[in-house]
């Protein structure tokens, strides 16, 4: 058998370029890449004509006794793409399938060795010629890869109000504002001399910091979680160099294993914020560009996505302490109101898809006591061991629930159904008043209520504040004072420690409410979540203990969390003289000073009816989707 010495042209394949490779190897093999690619059209060429020996073998079929079935083949290599189904008769012959796909590959044969001729009749320096051309097509597909993304299809920008100012009419309220500023500042300079490019600053050793949520890679967290409090507080410049870093240097391609949840909430949350308040592209093109990157988190047996990613190779897996590799409630039911802006801003309905499967799958399931289990199996979709909490590993799942329906503009009913149904449930096992009086929520373990309320669990006073209206059977009302309930027993929690600030968890049992019990659990790190109650409470009752409680608590996060450097949280809040972790977490930045100015601004800041806080304080808008329907959605039933 004689075999040409070249496929044709259009046959050969240029030398893909390995992942993160900006242009062509270096010339450090022995072969030139003319000769390379002649010997690649020549193996080409011999497989090609061995595969087309085969189909021009004698037919010994009729030989044979097969049996009449149908033959599944399938041809990823010859044919891409190509899925096809031979029946074979009982006198061994093939139908016409297989004919039409002999005949096929005969005429490529012919139409190979065709152009093989012709090839080896052109010179060296022709061959030369089109290598180059080749080369240079290459380099101008890289070049548009480089240039970035397409552009985001057009979609009608959601209304924005209240965007900045806000300022009080009362002199002693707009200087407590003043205050808080003043102290955003002071954190933003120094992570800006000390840290700038981190995830996040150690104020008392002045150098950068990072956690294992982010990979321990340069992402700079704190100049995307903090943008959109520097925005409101008119911080023109401050906000200036945190965009310049973002456009210049903030990059997803980079090999970390970072935190879905917190990635989400922090990044995608803090980039889509400060496009709707700036309206500057640049924010959503990098929000969209990190979406990409958490996808594939999503490829489990259930859709229920892994607890972390690897941004570069899209690996997913859950934290090993998590009850037998299970995920998080808080963590993959935190997703709802990032991911439909997603959608809504970008055509591409796999976000809201993702997140609605997640609802429905969690729909299906039973639920003991109608109470959701802080653990699930992705792999199996079963619940973990029976463990809830409105603290952490639940808190933000129902916070979404109620947020989903405000953010549709109260057209996600089944949102709303969902939440009030689980507030039910919780206010039956978990919500119970102490001896002395104390509302407060409990934590269910294997059917037995711990008598424990979580800081993180604070935040639920506003959450059941802005959930009142709208609530079934005329329960507003009762809400409010639920919510007005647990604004007292966690101001408790803070006025019964010696520096005025909460611990991390407190008891009510064996005489003690309202108080840490164990050293583990007597810390602060710089938490919003009571001033985060205080804020909602303001806005809906008016009463001035709330500005009075939020005062307090920003005077003590003055007095013994400020150091030259920054702001650090403290590790036992009952001691006089308190040791610092020497960690300023980037929410201190995004949640705790934004949620206190605007405790100390005007209603008309970033208003209720606009505006939907995520659970790391940043700001989405109501979408008035009217009669537009999200891709991959249902339309919104009123």
């Amino acid at each position: 058998m004689t075999t040409p010495a070249l496929l044709p042209l259009s046959g050969r394949r240029i030398p893909t370029l390995s992942p993160g490779t900006s242009s062509f190897p270096h010339h450090r093999a022995t072969l030139r890449l003319s000769e390379k690619f002649i010997l690649l059209l020549i193996l080409s060429a011999f497989i090609t004509l061995c595969f087309g020996a085969f189909f021009f073998l004698p037919d010994n079929s009729k030989h044979k006794l097969w049996p009449t079935h149908s033959l599944h083949l399938s041809a990823p290599v010859l044919f891409p793409g190509a899925d096809l189904t031979v029946e074979w008769c009982e006198d061994g012959k093939v139908r016409e399938e297989e004919e039409s796909l002999r005949d096929k590959i005969r005429a490529d044969h012919e139409r190979a060795l065709q152009e093989a001729k012709e090839k080896l009749r052109k010179s060296r320096e022709e061959l030369q010629a089109e290598i180059q051309t080749e080369k240079n097509k290459l380099m101008e597909d890289l070049k548009k890869k480089d240039a970035g993304p397409k552009p985001l299809p057009p979609v009608p920008m959601p209304r924005v109000v209240g965007v900045s100012d806000g300022e009080p009419p009362e002199p002693d309220v707009k200087e407590k504002r003043d205050k808080i500023r003043e102290m955003m500042k002071h954190a933003w300079d120094s992570y800006r001399q000390y840290g700038w490019g981190h995830n996040e600053l150690k104020p008392l050793a002045k150098k950068g910091h990072s956690t294992n949520i982010f990979g321990n890679s340069q992402l700079g967290a704190t100049i995307v979680d903090a943008l959109d409090t520097l925005y409101i507080m008119g911080l023109h410049e401050e906000f200036k160099d945190g965009q310049e870093w973002i456009e210049q240097n903030l990059d997803f391609g980079v090999n970390a294993e970072v935190s879905v949840f917190e990635v989400n909430i922090r990044f995608i949350g803090g980039l889509l914020a400060t496009y709707y308040l700036s309206g500057q592209e640049v924010f959503k093109m990098k929000a969209v560009q990190l979406a990409e990157k958490l996808l594939p988190a999503f490829n489990t047996p259930t859709g229920i996505p892994w607890a972390m990613v690897n941004l570069k190779s899209g690996v997913g897996r859950n934290w090993g302490w998590a009850s037998a590799g299970s995920s998080i409630l808080a963590e993959f039911g935190t997703l709802h109101m990032e991911f439909v802006h997603l959608t809504y801003l970008t055509g591409n309905p796999a976000y809201y898809q993702k997140v609605m499967h997640i609802r429905k799958l969690l729909a299906k399931m039973d639920r003991p006591n109608g109470l959701y289990p802080n653990y699930l199996n992705p792999r199996t979709g079963r619940w973990g061991q029976h463990h809830t909490s409105v603290g952490g590993l639940g808190d933000s799942f129902y916070e979404y629930l109620l947020k989903a329906w405000l953010m549709s503009d109260k057209t996600d009913t089944e949102a709303r159904k969902t939440y009030d149904d689980a507030i039910e449930a919780i206010e039956r096992h978990l919500i119970r008043k102490s001896n002395g009086g104390l509302t407060f929520i409990g934590e269910w373990k294997n059917g037995h209520l711990e008598r424990k309320m979580g800081h993180l669990a604070c935040f639920a006073g506003g959450m059941f504040a802005l959930g009142a209206d709208g609530s079934p059977d005329d329960k507003a009302g009762h809400y409010l004072q639920l919510g007005a309930e647990i604004a007292h027993t966690c101001h408790e929690s803070y006025d019964r420690t010696v520096l005025k600030l909460g611990p991390e968890a407190f008891k009510f049992d064996s005489g003690l409410e309202a108080v840490a019990v164990r050293q583990n659990e007597k810390y602060y790190i710089l938490r919003p979540e009571v001033i985060e109650t205080y804020w909602y409470m303001w806005r809906f009752t008016h009463d001035p203990k709330y500005r009075q409680w939020g005062w307090e608590a920003a005077q003590a996060i003055d007095k013994y969390c400020r150091v030259s450097g920054g702001f650090s949280g403290v590790k036992d809040v009952y001691s006089s003289n308190p040791t610092y972790d020497d960690v300023q977490q980037s929410f201190f930045l995004a949640e705790t000073l934004k949620y206190l100015y605007l405790l100390f601004s005007s209603d008309d800041l970033l208003p209720f009816e606009s505006w939907v806080f995520n659970t790391e304080a940043h700001p989405l808008p109501v979408l008035h989707l009217g009669n537009i329907t999200l891709p991959g959605s249902e339309p919104a039933q009123r």
